[in-house]
């Protein structure tokens, strides 16, 4: 079974090499990093420093690929027969816990302010969440990434 990770319009360098780091400990096939969220190697082929010092080298040990696009990244992974999961709050999302993948599944990862967008938890095929008990109404994206991968 393989595990992939997508993270949408993450802002922060830091969050992406955070979730390196963590897909590493997790055994994740893939990552791919779609809409503004920043790669390891910047568009003129400089390492993003940030990224490097938080993932402690699992930018190297993970496989990762970079697009703008999210919907050619579901067309690719749907035809492979890939669970598509928003981590997302919603009206229609169910408990993290209740979720149990049954083949190979992609999480999908948003943004630290917005989340994921609603249209993009419209073309997932199940949008889970983590229940928040306190006053805070949200995690920060790479410990959302951490329970998730770590279920």
């Amino acid at each position: 079974m393989n595990t992939y990770v997508i993270l949408h319009n993450v802002r922060s360098a830091h969050n992406v090499g955070s979730a390196f780091r963590t897909a590493d400990g997790a055994g994740v096939s893939k990552i791919f990093l779609t809409g503004y969220t920043p790669a390891p190697i910047d568009r003129f082929g400089r390492v993003v420093p940030e990224i490097l010092k938080t993932s402690l080298g699992a930018t190297k040990s993970v496989e990762w690929e970079a697009s703008e696009n999210i919907e050619d990244i579901f067309t690719r992974l749907k035809a492979e027969g890939v669970t598509l999961v928003a981590v997302e709050q919603t009206e229609h999302s169910i408990d993290y816990k209740t979720f149990t993948p049954n083949g190979d599944v992609a999480y999908i990862f948003g943004n630290e302010i917005d989340g994921v967008p609603k249209d993009v938890c419209s073309a997932a095929d199940v949008v889970i969440d983590i229940p928040m008990n306190g006053v805070k109404e949200s995690l920060n994206v790479s410990v959302t990434v951490g329970i998730i991968l770590f279920r």
